[in-house]
């Protein structure tokens, strides 16, 4: 057994023994020829068709989208504005040029002619109007104008200081009481010729108590002040003097 293992590793052995390896190599060929020939040639005479792919292999793959629509028509062209064409007006007759009527009139009124005045006159009055009237004017002339406002005089000298006819008390703030807060106001006041008092002004006051000075000087009220017989307004100053008690 040794010397025939021997024999058929060394390659200088004249007898060529066959082995079970000789034969190895040319079936495995065959065997691989045939196993191609069914994977590759089968499934391509086969008629079958195909399975639907699963939903999950559908998934990966995008639909084609179908071709957009076709854009909208251009709109019609604008109707051309049609050109207004002068109208020719008839000639209208001079109405200073006498015309003959086409048709005579059953009736002829009397012309209106120039109104003359009021029918049956005014008393007193002249016939055929005053002379160098004005047409148009009114019966009687244009009111006279309102007399200009007399300004406010200011008293001293001849114009003396009119007398109070009605006083009114100031009222105590409760604010300048809590204060503690007291003293005099100085007003300067114009006065109507009716005597009533019709503007206020503050001229040395406290910010407490001029409000409260101002409302009670308002109700005030004196004899009317005269200026060459005619009552005139005027203008004076007044004290409201605050104390507490």
């Amino acid at each position: 057994m040794q010397r025939r293992l021997f024999e058929d590793l060394v390659d200088s052995d004249v007898v060529r023994h066959r082995t079970a390896q000789t034969y190895t190599l040319p079936v495995s060929i065959v065997l691989h020829a045939v196993v191609l020939v069914s994977i590759v040639i089968v499934p391509l005479l086969t008629s079958a068709e195909l399975p639907a792919p699963a939903s999950s292999v559908k998934a990966f793959f995008v639909e084609p989208q179908g071709a957009p629509p076709p854009p909208p028509p251009p709109p019609p062209p604008a109707p051309r504005a049609a050109t207004a064409r002068p109208v020719q007006q008839a000639p209208t007759p001079d109405s200073a040029k006498f015309v003959a009527p086409v048709e005579t009139p059953d009736e002829i009124k009397p012309d209106q002619g120039m109104d003359l005045g009021i029918e049956g006159g005014v008393p007193g009055g002249v016939e055929g109007g005053v002379p160098g009237g004005v047409v148009g004017g009114v019966v009687g002339g244009l009111p006279a104008a309102p007399p200009p406002p007399v300004q406010a005089v200011r008293v001293g000298g001849q114009i003396k200081e009119p007398k109070k006819i009605n006083n009114v008390n100031p009222v105590y703030p409760d604010i300048a009481k809590q204060a503690r807060v007291q003293g005099i106001v100085i007003l300067e006041c114009t006065i109507s010729p009716q005597g009533r008092v019709t503007d206020v002004k503050v001229l040395r006051g406290i910010p407490l108590l001029d409000q409260a000075a101002i409302d009670a000087v308002k109700q005030w009220t004196y004899t009317p002040t005269l200026l060459n017989g005619v009552p005139v307004p005027v203008i004076m100053t007044v004290t409201v003097n605050f104390k507490l008690n």
